[in-house]
């Protein structure tokens, strides 16, 4: 007679997938779909093509979001290619720790279109405009002009001076555009205050 051989019995209980005890006998290996099936996240397939280009637009809307906070949080990988690099964030900077007589451009020239706006009696309007063309508008040209010369020169050297292994082309004019913006219209937004010191973070960022 043949002995009956005794079976031991087998724990069929499913090991999950992140289970950090070791696979030991009695304890069957979990089937490679199995284990995949609990790593897949399954989508909702749009109903129709109304539903698709719903989820798509919500999908880029998400996107541009995360990519807007980014660029206020000073995070490179989401500017665009003209506000990458070393180079540039040292314009940035430099620019914005400064009170630089061009980024007064635009309120000036606000200022001076409203004052031509102005009902004004004939007389004093025509003084007025002759103050504006004689006195206001050359001022403010060659002061825009010299600052502009200065401040793509005085950028440049520095570039070159602190950072040798960077191209300077195109910096000395993307540090003398930015100065003409106010300094609120500025974008990326500025990581510096005027002085020097860093611009403290908005609550709840």
């Amino acid at each position: 007679m043949l002995r009956r051989r005794s079976q031991t019995s087998v724990d069929d209980t499913p090991v999950p997938v992140d289970d950090p005890k070791p696979q030991g006998k009695g304890r069957p290996t979990p089937k490679r779909r199995d284990a995949e099936g609990k790593r897949r996240q399954y989508v909702s397939a749009p109903k129709d093509r109304k539903e698709a280009y719903r989820q798509m637009r919500a999908k880029q809307a998400a996107e541009r979001e995360k990519a807007r906070q980014g660029m206020l949080a000073g995070d490179e990988r989401y500017f665009p290619v003209r506000d990458k690099g070393p180079a540039r964030k040292f314009a940035r900077d430099w620019v914005d720790s400064r009170r630089l007589p061009s980024q007064y451009f635009l309120p000036f020239s606000l200022l001076i279109l409203l004052a031509t706006w102005v009902p004004w009696p004939m007389a004093i309007r025509a003084q007025v405009l002759g103050y504006v063309v004689t006195i206001g508008w050359p001022i403010m040209m060659i002061g825009v002009l010299f600052t502009s010369v200065y401040v793509a020169w005085k950028v440049k050297k520095l570039v070159a001076e602190k950072l040798p292994g960077e191209s300077v082309k195109g910096v000395g004019f993307y540090a003398a555009m930015r100065a003409l913006q106010i300094r609120k219209l500025r974008f990326p937004p500025p990581m510096v205050l005027p002085g020097g010191k860093p611009v403290p973070p908005k609550r709840g960022r």
